[in-house]
């Protein structure tokens, strides 16, 4: 299934990876890895994960670092929506649905 990031989320996305790397050498790396395996999640299945809001707003927690992916499923890809840190600005992505 294709995976297409709104550019808010990437830039979210990349933003904590600047951060984390600058932070300590390495942790940007750590923080990857973590992102990566629960993509990997979403994209082998992801309706196993609970519906947020409507319409079909779905969200997973990163195992190790504090950020959610929230994303939808369409007929042919999963739209990553926001990249999203858990203690900051709820909501703020709304706009973006």
């Amino acid at each position: 299934m294709k995976i297409r990031f709104d550019q808010n989320a990437e830039t979210e996305h990349l933003q904590a990876i600047s951060f984390y790397e600058s932070q300590q050498k390495g942790l940007g790396g750590n923080y990857l890895n973590d992102f990566e395996q629960t993509l990997s999640s979403i994209i082998s299945s992801p309706l196993r994960f609970r519906v947020l809001r409507s319409p079909d707003i779905r969200s997973v927690s990163l195992d190790k670092f504090p950020y959610k992916i929230l994303f939808r499923v369409a007929i042919d890809e999963i739209q990553i929506l926001a990249v999203a840190h858990k203690r900051r600005r709820p909501d703020y992505w709304l706009v973006r649905i």
